[in-house]
């Protein structure tokens, strides 16, 4: 589902930039705003009460975090916030290529708990366990995704001024 809505909302922003919408321009940038859409779904799984069960939710969350780790849930949180700032810095194009190279590291660090999660057989949203055949190219996905906006992100934050054509 969530790779669905990445590729689904990167489509729809590229086709807005198709219709002119400057913003929406290259793939790239419509990426990013695919990436922030898609992070805003899966943080707000870090945030939402153990009673909701039509969504993944925070014991949801707190289950996937190998036992070796202390402080599961503190450590749900911090990357709950660590998505939703990766996801603003996506949208500024100024920050994007850090933004999408801290996103690469949070993906690649959030491995080992997709591992654990399909491994241990961690139930989510009340449902079967996401297999492991099935985890590991999502996050390839994610971090080669994160990686490509951060590589081909503009760097420059000003326009260069104009030559006079008068001189």
């Amino acid at each position: 589902m969530i790779p669905l809505v990445l590729i689904l909302a990167t489509l729809g922003f590229r086709g807005l930039g198709v219709l002119g919408v400057r913003r929406f321009a290259t793939w790239p940038g419509s990426a990013a705003y695919g990436m922030a859409l898609m992070l805003l779904f899966t943080a707000s799984a870090h945030f939402v009460p153990s009673t909701v069960t039509v969504m993944p939710n925070h014991a949801d969350m707190v289950r996937m975090v190998p036992p070796f780790l202390p402080y599961a849930g503190a450590l749900v949180y911090l990357t709950g916030v660590l998505e939703l700032l990766g996801a603003v810095g996506l949208l500024r194009a100024a920050i994007r290529r850090p933004a999408g190279y801290a996103l690469a590291a949070l993906f690649v660090s959030l491995l080992p708990a997709n591992i654990h999660a399909a491994v241990a057989d961690v139930p989510f949203a009340g449902g079967a366990a996401t297999p492991l055949w099935q985890r590991i190219p999502e996050q390839i996905l994610y971090l080669a995704v994160a990686l490509w906006i951060a590589r081909t992100a503009n760097t420059r934050t000003t326009t260069p001024v104009e030559e006079s054509v008068y001189s």
